[in-house]
């Protein structure tokens, strides 16, 4: 096989990896020189010439003429008797450069070096993609779905690369199916041997803040920022957002007339219910906006223990408290992520005769008084003021149960 033939049977990577012909050149060269390297113990003595327009190349042995019989490196010297065979003229001492086929170094050499190519390619193209999803991370993409496994979804982009979004990082409800354009962020790459591995998210709070950039104008021109951003995917989010210009409002520039401007990201992410809120650096108006819908009576911040999140003792009127704490507990979960305190809701003014859902621990069932406490009913009275019917709507309890806890508080009460 002459040189010209080999490299024109390599055109297909060129074609298949997007990778232009003069660095296929090089990665040629490394190539050869690692093949002779095998062959003859050294490549340091050889001239190997491309030429990237034509796709040709040669390779070229330099060798020192030394005395019949005095040949001590074969690579290195050439006998006289052998320099004269390829030319009559030369002399001791003399260079002699020769060129050599491929079929010099052997089929398997050759074979050897297909696959060496291979490799080298593939590395380089690894290379370019970590690079290029590298400087991506943090930023909003859009991906086709592949293909569906049991724990995550693979994603090809424009050009073929293989993008992961497991099934950590989906919001709950997400249903794909393949063929369907994925948005979500570049939220990491990392090397899993010498193959990219890039992480797609749909989870992150960036996401959240890169759809508020990509659907407000006014945040994505600056004039409004994200300070802080709390999620529990799928459910809900709290967004604390601030203006510099106070002719601007942020959170009425955010949500929109009736809610139209920010109707497309609760849209995009699975109609995640989304709270607006205006971010303040003083840190009690802050915990009290947080907080909302409920509203708060006062705060008292506790002396913050060593290695301990700082705790803060909340207190809010009774008919509030289950607004504060929210369904399952998911508002006081994003007020205590949003402000970076450990929030306790204290209830105001209880009245002396109240009692405590864990005096009840013998008559009513543990898991019972754990689901009334997570929805902000965590005294007797908290649950006889409220009707069932909404205390169905804010548990997972089902109405018998409500009625038959009622019925065992009111007994505790007339005693």
């Amino acid at each position: 096989m002459e040189n010209i033939a080999l490299i024109d049977s390599f055109s297909e990577f060129k074609d298949d990896k997007r990778i232009d012909r003069a660095t296929l050149m090089s990665i040629l060269v490394e190539v050869f020189r690692a093949a002779l390297k095998r062959k003859y113990g050294s490549d340091s003595n050889f001239d190997i010439i491309i030429n990237p327009d034509k796709g040709d190349l040669e390779i070229w042995r330099n060798r020192i003429i030394v005395e019949n019989g005095e040949v001590e490196e074969p690579n290195e010297e050439i006998s006289l008797y052998d320099a004269q065979k390829i030319e009559e003229d030369f002399e001791i001492g003399e260079e002699v450069s020769q060129e050599v086929k491929l079929i010099d170094l052997g089929r398997r050499a050759i074979l050897a070096l297909r696959q060496n190519l291979i490799a080298k390619i593939q590395e380089h193209d690894n290379t370019n993609i970590y690079k290029q999803f590298k400087d991506l991370e943090g930023e909003i993409f859009n991906a086709e779905v592949h293909h569906i496994r049991h724990n995550a979804v693979i994603l090809l982009d424009d050009e073929g690369n293989e993008l992961i979004l497991p099934k950590s990082e989906q919001i709950r409800g997400d249903f794909f199916r393949k063929g369907d354009n994925v948005k979500g962020i570049i939220k990491s790459v990392e090397l899993r041997g010498n193959k990219p591995a890039i992480i797609f998210s749909r989870t992150s709070p960036e996401f959240l803040t890169k759809l508020f950039e990509q659907e407000i104008p006014e945040v994505f021109d600056g004039l409004i920022t994200i300070e802080k951003v709390a999620r529990i995917p799928g459910e809900k989010a709290k967004v604390a957002v601030d203006s510099y210009d106070d002719r601007i409002d942020p959170v009425g520039a955010c949500v929109g007339m009736k809610g139209s401007r920010i109707h497309g990201i609760v849209r995009e992410l699975g109609n995640e219910n989304i709270d607006v809120i205006n971010y303040t650096k003083n840190e009690k108006i802050f915990i009290a906006r947080a907080l909302s819908p409920a509203k708060v009576v006062s705060i008292e911040f506790q002396e913050a223990k060593e290695g301990e999140k700082p705790r803060v003792n909340v207190f809010l009127k009774p008919e509030e408290v289950s607004k504060a704490i929210g369904r399952n507990g998911v508002n006081i979960r994003l007020a205590s992520q949003l402000t970076g305190y450990e929030l306790d809701v204290q209830r105001e003014g209880i009245e002396d005769e109240d009692v405590e859902l864990t005096e009840f621990t013998d008559e009513i069932e543990q898991w019972v008084i754990d689901e009334l406490k997570n929805a902000g009913f965590d005294t007797a009275k908290s649950v006889l003021e409220q009707d069932v019917a909404f205390l169905v709507k804010q548990t997972d309890l089902e109405e018998e149960t409500i009625v038959e806890l009622q019925r065992i508080l009111n007994e505790e009460f007339e005693k």
